[in-house]
């Protein structure tokens, strides 16, 4: 048998590998490559959306974390899939190409970003665009810098989507503001932005603005990735929900100052700041309680109207569902000091708690739903006469009043033009409780005999 030449057989094997490796090349350039997304085979030799997604995350936040971008998941999809025992578990979780998380089946990701961070990494954007990501980014104006005086505040970052391979991830970026909440703008394109650069329907943000408290953040692994998360998941995905922010009407109110100056005088400003400290420490003892509450009547007006409060009211008005009732109410307040003034009227109809602290006043309404309108009660205490103001239904959002975060009802206009009329821009200071309100009724009378429990002053 003829020896076979070793050098031969050498170059057979290297000419073979090439012109496989060769082929494999013009195949994929011919015929893979021309189909959109990364191309990433899986253990059966087939391509993952969930592949694609969670490479593009890798890289993404590789970058980020380069940056020293403190970025935190917010997407609702993959915190709703994030459980705390999952939390706990964090250190066995694989590093691998592993998405169970933040592969959704969502073609979005979103993370969130104080504002302030985001102002230490300016390179990040070109070096994201050089990695290949494709970048819309969308401006507004601040909010912060607005105000009586000026209206033209200077425009600021509000959101980045970046783009790779179909996949979107949407950076909100939250800044505080002067109640001491974070905040972002509402996601608005400019007339040359191009609409199809993102699914913008499926956005978790952006279609309002939005109000959160600060969250405490956990450094944990999901899907491989080191990734922040809320450490109290659950509180802020329910806060998501209800983040809605509406911002002051600065113009508007500007024009009604124009017509009606605010009164300047020493009793007036001694009001606003006993006003303002009152409706701090109501939000902060009712917030130890997890009552939700908004500002009502000539509060609401004043926010509505003015951008303030209504100098001459001399109380500060706000309303809490029946629903969110405490029987812890009333030690609370008097525990920060408080002092009850009356109290009329029962859980089950037309309650109402009034408080004084520094000589103003904080009347609580509590609101009744019936139907498709909602209602609170008023009581005489000399006749013991009920009153009912009824308003259309409402939905609760996030405003600022005097630098305190309170919420208002969503549809403010609806609930001012209930209470007080077509004419409440119209300053009113001779104001009857129980004849002025547009929404006013009479509710019958309280029994006698049951005046001492109904019917109780301080």
């Amino acid at each position: 048998m003829p020896r076979v030449n070793r050098t031969f057989v050498f170059v057979l094997l290297l000419a073979s590998s090439c012109a496989f490796l060769l082929f494999q090349l013009y195949y994929y350039r011919n015929y893979v490559s021309k189909e959109p997304g990364l191309h990433l085979l899986d253990s059966a030799g087939h391509v993952t959306s969930s592949q694609v997604q969670w490479q593009n995350l890798k890289k993404f936040l590789a970058l980020a974390q380069f940056f020293r971008l403190p970025l935190f998941l917010a997407d609702s999809a993959a915190l709703a899939l994030l459980s705390q025992d999952a939390l706990r578990q964090r250190d066995r979780v694989r590093r691998e190409p592993h998405c169970s998380f933040l592969c959704t089946g969502r073609p979005i990701t979103s993370f969130a970003l104080p504002a302030s961070q985001w102002q230490l990494s300016p390179g990040f954007l070109l070096a994201a665009e050089q990695k290949g990501f494709q970048l819309l980014e969308v401006r507004g104006r601040d909010p912060r810098l607005a105000s009586l005086d000026t209206l033209s505040g200077e425009e600021i970052p509000l959101h980045f989507l970046f783009r790779l391979h179909g996949y979107i991830i949407h950076v909100v970026l939250l800044y505080e503001r002067s109640g001491g909440y974070l905040w972002h703008g509402v996601l608005r394109l400019k007339a040359a932005a191009d609409p199809t650069f993102a699914p913008f329907r499926l956005l978790d943000y952006g279609r309002h603005a939005g109000a959160y408290d600060r969250p405490e953040l956990l450094l944990t692994v999901v899907d491989g990735l080191d990734v922040r998360v809320p450490r109290n998941i659950s509180r802020f995905l329910v806060q998501r929900q209800e983040a809605r922010f509406l911002e002051c009407r600065y113009h508007d109110a500007r024009s009604f100052l124009q017509l009606y100056p605010d009164d300047s005088s020493t009793a007036a400003v001694e009001f606003r700041r006993k006003a303002k400290a009152l409706l701090r420490l109501a939000a902060q003892t009712l917030d130890r309680l997890d009552v939700p509450f908004w500002i009502s009547s000539g509060t609401c007006l004043g926010w509505f109207r003015q951008c303030g409060v209504i100098s001459y009211s001399r109380d500060v008005d706000i309303g809490i569902f029946i629903s969110d009732f405490r029987p812890q109410i009333t030690a609370a307040f008097r525990n920060v000091g408080m002092s009850l003034k009356h109290q009329f009227g029962k859980v089950e109809d037309s309650l109402e708690l009034s408080f004084l602290g520094e000589d103003v006043k904080l009347d609580i309404f509590f609101f009744y739903r019936d139907g498709d309108v909602v209602w609170n009660g008023g009581t005489q205490a000399k006749s013991g006469r009920k009153f009912k103001y009824i308003f259309p239904s409402f939905s609760l959002c996030w405003a600022e009043l005097l630098e305190v975060k309170v919420r208002v009802p969503c549809e403010t206009l609806d609930y001012v033009m209930a209470n007080y009329g077509a004419t409440w821009s119209v300053p009113v200071k001779s104001w009857d409780w129980k004849s002025s309100p547009s929404n006013v009724i009479e509710n019958g009378v309280w029994p006698v005999a049951e005046w001492a429990g109904l019917i109780q002053v301080y």
